[in-house]
This record gives structure tokens, C-alpha cells and sequence, in this order.
């Protein structure tokens, strides 16, 4: 089995980060392999860093599509590019966000996401929402973080996630906490030691829930919404995404 991560972000040492937790919950024998695409936003903070992002990452699940990948994971807490990834892949694609709140929602009663910036938390909700976590959702927080700050070595922004973290647990209501970012990955173990609660990643529960899926046979459905999409011209920049007919059996 052959899972494929893909980080929307070019920033290449937060790709090694997310490719090494996720190999890292993996069973043997599955393959996993962490890639950014060649162009793209250094990072994902806004609306236009998301949009920006989905071209190179939609052009990484073509490529994997080609090499016979199994399954995707989208590592990148807004889940940019979902439903049309999910109509080019034949296989799984799982989001973090989509994954991490499903997986908060069976170990706990109600679960904070603690997230970078602030500006970033209505799309948390916004996520909860259409996945039906609302209910589930007691706060999403922001540690007024760069996401890039993570990748910055001595820097303070594990001490100000566990900071946040308690603060969520003391005042939201929770009894779980999911991590709002893909960089975070590598902090779910010690957080979760410290806390004493479920503390959930969204690479390790979104990688763990595609290889699952492809284990179980499941497939991406291409009846209706998800099928391939409709060949046509594209133009300008995006004159390389044109795709194909589909070719006769």
C-alpha cells in the first residue's frame, strides 16, 4: 500500500515533519510519501494562501494518480482542495481537519481545536459545520502563531500551544483537544503526556483512517458529485491542467 501526503505549503522541512509522524503510526509494509508541490504559498493563513495552494497540490494528485498511489492525505488543517481532489484520485483522500474531528468526536464529548492565527478560526468552524462536528466543537483557539514560527528552531510556540491548550481545557468545556495545524504534528505525543487528555493530530488520524480504507477496499465513489470531471480547455497558466477524455475499455 502506497499512501501519498501531500503538504499544500512549499516549505519543505514542515513536509519532513508531517512525512515522519505519519510514517511513524503507519503498519509495516505501508509505504508513505511526503511531498509539497512546486508552487505554491510558503504557507496557508488566509483564504488566498488556500486558493493559491490548490493548483500545485491537484497537480501532486495527478502525478500520484499516474505512479499508482493507493491513497491521499491533504496536510493542511483548512483542507484545501478536498472535493476536487477526491474527483481525480481513484482512491481515499482524507483531509486532517476532516479526520482529526471525527476521530475527537469518539473519544471524548466535546473537543477545542487549537489552532495558528486568528484569522484562521472561521474556517475551523466553518469545517465543523459541513462535516457535522458542530456539536460536537466547544471553541477553536488561536495562538496568534505563524504557522512558519513552528519551523523556527528555540522559538516559544510549544510553550504558547500547551499554554492555549490548558486554557481550552479549563475554560471551554472540553475533554479533548484537536491540533489546528499540520506543523503541530510532531508536538500530539508530548502535549497529550502533559495534558493528560486525548490530544488529536490530523496527519496521524487522517493517514491511519486512508490506510484503513484501502485496506478495507473502499474507493472514492465516481457516481455523481465525485466523478471525473468533465474534459475541457483550459487556458493562460492553467493550460497544463487540461484533462483528457476518459479512454474506451
Amino acid at each position: 500500500m502506497h499512501i501519498l501526503i501531500i503538504n499544500p505549503n512549499t516549505t519543505w522541512s514542515m513536509t519532513e515533519k508531517i512525512g515522519a509522524c505519519a510514517r511513524s503510526v503507519v503498519r509495516a509494509g505501508t509505504q508513505v510519501t511526503a511531498v509539497s508541490p512546486a508552487m505554491g504559498p510558503a504557507s496557508i493563513e488566509s483564504h488566498y494562501d488556500e486558493a493559491l495552494a490548490v493548483p500545485g497540490l491537484l497537480q501532486e494528485i495527478a502525478k500520484g494518480e499516474q505512479s499508482g498511489v493507493d491513497g491521499y492525505v491533504i496536510a493542511c488543517f483548512g483542507d484545501p482542495g478536498l472535493k476536487a481532489a477526491r474527483e481525480l484520485a481513484r482512491g481515499p483522500v482524507v483531509g486532517i481537519a476532516e479526520a482529526a474531528m471525527h476521530m475527537a468526536s469518539m473519544v471524548g464529548s466535546h473537543f477545542s481545536v487549537v489552532t495558528t492565527l486568528g484569522r484562521t478560526m472561521g474556517q475551523a468552524w466553518h469545517l465543523a459545520e459541513i462535516y457535522g462536528m458542530q456539536r460536537f466543537c466547544a471553541n477553536v483557539r488561536a495562538c496568534e502563531l505563524p504557522v512558519l514560527e513552528l519551523e523556527v528552531p528555540g522559538s516559544n510556540a510549544r510553550e504558547r500551544i500547551t499554554d492555549e491548550c490548558r486554557r481550552a481545557l479549563a475554560e471551554d468545556g472540553c475533554d479533548s483537544i484537536v491540533l489546528g495545524c499540520a506543523g503541530m504534528a510532531d508536538l500530539c505525543k508530548q502535549l497529550q503526556q502533559t495534558l493528560g487528555v486525548p490530544v488529536i493530530d490530523g496527519v496521524a488520524a487522517a493517514t491511519t483512517m486512508v490506510e484503513s480504507l484501502v485496506q478495507l477496499g473502499l474507493s472514492t465513489s465516481k457516481q455523481g458529485e465525485l466523478a471525473r470531471p468533465l474534459p475541457k480547455a483550459m487556458s493562460g497558466a492553467l493550460a497544463g491542467f487540461t484533462l483528457a477524455p476518459p479512454s474506451r475499455p
